[in-house]
């Protein structure tokens, strides 16, 4: 272990061990890219298949200096909801994607996003679909390679009047990003200007759907490289 982290609250670490959670279900084996800089942490991951970065924040109680990659599930493992702590563990050779993150900032809110719900029922009707198709493929087209095919036309299609891909919000489904907000406290008026709870950024060639409980990153069709920032892993 290289350290520890001590959270703002309890609820954080909760949070943080339930994103953990989710990317381990589907790889057992991820490794996840956390920095963290004052009293904020930022951890990365790739979960298989969606071909996105998902990014979960997280409030320190303490300030730390930290960039590093490392096992998720030890990560997980180490994580003390109670007590709102986390041990670092020791970092791990991280995979190609955790070298190439997201730009740090000129992000723009762009429009075209439709609301939470509908974006929830366009990801159910999207898994119906395939599910549909899949089951009418003849016992000669029932292979990987056919799946795949309906796979990608599927989750490749865009979202409302945005670039987004399906595959980006079935990602922040998948992970819990997407889940409807529960508090008891009344929900007040945002103030004028002010962001948009679920709401679609754009920087360079990059795209991020932001939600309360996470991102979700993703490169535009055809955008190249772009803006994309190699960083020392």
């Amino acid at each position: 272990m290289t350290g520890q982290l001590r959270f703002a609250d309890s609820g954080e670490a909760a949070d943080l061990a339930a994103f953990l959670g989710r990317l381990v279900h589907y790889d057992r084996a991820a490794a996840v890219r956390l920095q963290a800089g004052g009293g904020a942490l930022a951890v990365f991951g790739r979960p298989p298949s969606f071909e996105v970065l998902a990014i979960r924040t997280a409030r320190l109680a303490e300030p730390v200096t930290l960039d590093l990659t490392v096992s998720a599930g030890e990560l997980l493992e180490s994580v003390d909801e109670t007590a709102g702590t986390a041990a670092v563990p020791g970092p791990v050779t991280g995979p190609p994607w955790a070298g190439v993150l997201p730009p740090r900032g000129g992000w723009r809110q762009v429009p075209g996003l439709p609301g939470p719900d509908a974006m929830r029922a366009a990801v159910a009707a999207a898994v119906a679909e395939f599910r549909s198709r899949d089951e009418a493929l003849p016992e000669d087209r029932r292979t990987r390679a056919e799946r795949d095919r309906i796979g990608r036309e599927i989750w490749s299609r865009t979202l409302g009047d945005t670039e987004l891909p399906l595959r980006a919000v079935h990602a922040a489904q998948s992970l819990g990003f997407l889940r409807p907000i529960r508090s008891t406290v009344p929900a007040r008026t945002p103030a004028p200007g002010a962001p948009e709870p679920v709401a679609l950024f754009a920087s360079g060639s990059w795209l991020r759907l932001r939600t309360p409980y996470g991102s979700v990153a993703t490169r535009r069709p055809g955008g190249g490289l772009g803006s994309l920032q190699v960083r020392p892993v």
